[in-house]
């Protein structure tokens, strides 16, 4: 995946906000999810030296896992398009099977020519078992294997190249974590004085295990006060919060991760957690596919929706 067919690099958009001023804090925003509609941010990162290992490996196929409203199903999907590759996505959830057409994830990542083979949650919690991808390759033959979030060593390879030279002002580095491959990126191509801090979107602390996995810095820290309940829980304050972050930076974020990262950053800083002077770089790891999705589950549930 190549720079002809990509851009390669997210902006830094500095925000501007009364609190950072009354703080005297700065937050600048990599907008990494400019870098494509569809295989945005850390998708992108984590996909590029993948897709170039399976087509080193003369594999035509690609298969991964994710949920209704995976982001990286999505990217994968489009990536498979882009590259002429077949992908291939085991979706949790069987129910999911009879109505995928309504669920806009899915419906596009079907139009970009993904197939999908739907298990239950219980089946899909043995998605590393032996057993569960010996059934895979009866049903679909050789191919290419990425695991859920895309998060492996070529992942963590691809996530190494978010931060440039040029962040080398930056002191604090903030991100959002999933499987907490991009935040192992983010750690490994780090400066010695640089403090990295990741905000999961999961509910409990069992990721810095996975995380040590990739890396062996110690310049970093997880903070679990932002998840909002866990993974896909959202709150009417998160979704206000979001609203209002559009509106006053014109920067959209999403409501499984950016969103509760930025809520999480500015409100360390509300509560004097940086010291003046302090330089947040916020990675946006793209994910705003995931917003009709979600606003279809708000609607549903009267909730105020998600302003695209």
């Amino acid at each position: 995946m190549g720079p002809k067919a990509l851009g390669v690099q997210g902006i830094n958009q500095e925000v501007d906000l009364s609190i950072l001023s009354k703080k005297q804090v700065a937050l600048v925003v990599k907008r990494e999810d400019l870098i494509h509609p569809f295989i945005s941010g850390n998708k992108y990162r984590k996909l590029k030296y993948n897709i170039l290992e399976a087509k080193q490996r003369g594999l035509d196929t690609i298969l991964t896992f994710g949920g209704a409203y995976s982001n990286h199903i999505a990217a994968t999907a489009y990536a498979g398009k882009l590259y002429g590759i077949r992908t291939i996505g085991v979706i949790r959830g069987e129910e999911l099977g009879q109505n995928w057409m309504h669920n806009p994830t899915l419906a596009k990542a079907h139009e970009h020519g993904m197939s999908f083979k739907f298990v239950s949650r219980t089946a899909y919690k043995e998605k590393a078992d032996i057993s569960f991808l010996d059934m895979l390759d009866k049903d679909f033959g050789p191919y290419y294997l990425i695991p859920e979030g895309g998060a492996n060593l070529l992942a963590v390879k691809g996530c190494e190249e978010i931060l440039t030279p040029d962040d080398k002002g930056f002191n604090v580095i903030c991100c959002s974590v999933g499987t907490g491959g991009t935040l192992a990126g983010i750690v490994n191509s780090s400066l010695h004085y640089q403090r990295i801090i990741g905000f999961p979107s999961l509910k409990g602390d069992f990721l810095k295990k996975d995380i040590r996995n990739f890396t062996a810095k110690e310049n970093w820290e997880i903070n679990t006060d932002y998840h909002f309940g866990g993974y896909a829980k959202v709150s009417e304050m998160l979704i206000e919060f979001i609203n209002y972050f559009k509106e006053k930076t014109n920067i959209p974020t999403d409501p499984i991760y950016t969103g509760k990262l930025l809520y999480g950053i500015l409100d360390l800083v509300k509560n004097d957690y940086f010291k003046p002077g302090t330089k947040i770089l916020a990675i946006h790891s793209g994910g705003l596919q995931g917003i009709a999705g979600m606003n279809l589950v708000l609607k549903k549930k009267n909730l105020p929706l998600i302003k695209v």
